[in-house]
């Protein structure tokens, strides 16, 4: 199998003039624990490379009270917590019945990362590796998304790219595809390999590791393309993070240290290479092993930071309603345009 291998030097020079394009992946089920056990083995050399450039960390949390697919994936899109009134409160795991949205199920509107990206006149996509993602396909849709208050108008429509393919490999050759002739100015990438293996085998089998070997390969092709395309080198920035980890053969208690610590990495154009709690002092803090509520005073880095994150790295307002990262506050080193 071919590796990309980008070289240091190429991420360095990338200009620090803010994001015209932002990817962001999500790798289902990727635990903190395994990640590094196998960047330790010299496995993973693309993920050690996003490691060794970026503002990350490795000890994020998902969401304080679930810790499952569907609910962590919609804290990501509209940077809000689970439960609770200011939450998405979508708690499902299962693909949504015809008609359901985000919004049919909470009631009021849910405005998401797609909402603000396409109001203001850019292009929007998903790729996803899992049927319920259509969740998110039909929430913003035409039928469901809600009007442009932005002139001009730019229709309900919120996704302009939304492509499902079970494999990882299938997924990533239709995602370089688009970026290299019609690029999303904001594009979300779900990687599941990861978590079936650990749901069929266990967290940290042989199974487990070899899917995450070959999403390490993906996450490579990506870099290069973003390290080298014309349209997108020295415009973009990368989030790579996780809905939850997992113990055993499942992830769906909250409280344990193996199902809530997860990765959190930006790497890209202008990004300064850190500890992102060690960039954040006033405004995050590592939860050490712990697991801090939505009331503690300092934040641990979410996975729900994703959205707000986006739209400050591409120089576009907060998603209206949201909690996480509302302020906009969380530092990469990314200078704004």
């Amino acid at each position: 199998m071919k590796k990309f291998i980008i070289t240091s030097w190429i991420a360095c020079c990338l200009a620090a003039q803010g994001a015209e394009y932002v990817v962001a992946i999500s790798v289902d089920g990727l635990g903190s624990t395994y990640l590094q056990t196998m960047v330790a083995a010299g496995k993973l050399p693309h993920f050690k490379q996003l490691q060794a450039e970026s503002a990350g960390t490795t000890n994020a949390r998902a969401d304080y009270n679930i810790t499952i697919t569907l609910p962590n994936h919609t804290s990501m899109v509209t940077s809000r917590r689970i439960t609770e009134p200011e939450g998405h409160n979508w708690t499902s795991n299962t693909d949504p019945e015809k008609g359901v949205t985000i919004h049919s199920h909470k009631g009021s509107y849910v405005p998401g990362v797609f909402d603000v990206v396409h109001d203001h006149g850019l292009r929007t996509g998903m790729w996803a590796t899992k049927t319920k993602f259509s969740l998110y396909q039909v929430s913003y849709d035409e039928a469901h998304g809600a009007p442009d208050a932005i002139a001009p108008d730019n229709g309900r429509n919120k996704m302009d790219c939304y492509v499902y393919k079970k494999s990882s490999v299938d997924l990533t050759d239709s995602f370089l595809s688009t970026m290299t002739n019609q690029p999303c100015q904001f594009a979300f990438v779900h990687f599941g390999e990861c978590d079936a293996a650990g749901h069929t085998h266990g967290w940290g089998s042989e199974a487990y590791n070899a899917a995450l070997v070959v999403l390490d390969n993906q996450l490579g092709r990506i870099m290069n393309l973003i390290a080298t395309d014309p349209k997108l080198k020295g415009k973009t920035d990368l989030i790579v993070t996780a809905d939850h980890g997992g113990e055993g053969n499942n992830h769906g208690d909250a409280t344990k240290p193996l199902d809530y610590t997860i990765p959190f990495y930006v790497w890209g154009a202008g990004v300064t290479q850190g500890d992102l709690y060690s960039l954040n002092m006033g405004t995050r803090q590592s939860p050490g092993e712990g697991r801090p509520d939505f009331a503690a005073p300092k934040q641990p880095v979410r996975n729900g930071e994703v959205g707000n994150l986006a739209l400050t790295l591409l120089g576009l307002p907060a998603i209206p309603g949201s909690m996480i990262d509302a302020k906009q506050d969380l530092q990469v080193g990314a200078v704004v345009k």
